[in-house]
């Protein structure tokens, strides 16, 4: 499958913007559930669809996953994903549980973690829009906790062609100066949507082509 590959002018605009989006994400999470939280950012990089599979561990991993389709200018699909660990500590940190309390996922647990992952997930692309005058507009927010390969073909399957290159921002999230819960953000795009980002942010870095 052929692919642009973003310039390092490029790639440096789109992962400033993920991480003031981030930056915004994080505190609207911290007043959703009144609690002190911080994010860190080890990463952001843009990976082909199948690294991406492979960062999280493979189609057979258990993840949880807030995933939300974005409408307008730059259309396509923004994904939070958890593994089967980090998704029971999140539930601890909502309901403020020492870690390792949960250990399963009862309906309550789902709309918690739902909730969250639309205010991280809104925020973040509410924070893009703002930053390039492109109108975004995200619609309401699924959770799936299965397998990756299971997850994916589902949510491809609705969202019908995308890029086959996807921004990456691996996080971590901080409670009390202890790593809670490890997740991925992932922006999967339809063809163009990255260029019409670019060219709002004003960039022109020459990216080329790739097979």
């Amino acid at each position: 499958m052929s692919y642009r590959i973003l310039s390092p002018v490029e790639l440096d605009a789109l992962k400033e913007v993920g991480n003031i989006g981030l930056g915004n994400a994080v505190t609207s999470l911290a007043q959703l559930i009144n609690r002190r939280v911080s994010m860190h950012v080890p990463r952001t990089c843009f990976l082909p669809y199948e690294e991406m599979i492979n960062m999280i561990g493979g189609y057979e991993e258990l993840v949880g996953c807030v995933s939300l389709r974005v409408l307008g200018d730059a259309p396509g699909m923004v994904l939070y994903v958890f593994n089967e660990e980090s998704t029971y500590r999140l539930v601890d940190m909502l309901i403020g549980a020492p870690v390792g309390t949960t250990a399963a996922l009862d309906e309550m647990a789902e709309s918690a973690i739902k909730e969250v992952g639309n205010v991280l997930t809104g925020s973040f692309i509410s924070a893009i829009g703002m930053m390039t005058g492109l109108n975004m507009i995200t619609t309401v927010p699924l959770f799936a906790f299965d397998m990756l390969g299971a997850v994916l073909t589902s949510l491809m399957v609705a969202a019908g062609r995308v890029e086959d290159q996807v921004l990456v921002i691996e996080t971590e999230l901080f409670h009390d100066l202890e790593v809670q819960i490890k997740g991925h953000f992932f922006l999967l795009t339809e063809p163009g949507a990255i260029d019409r980002l670019i060219s709002a942010l004003g960039v022109s870095g020459g990216g080329s082509e790739n097979t």
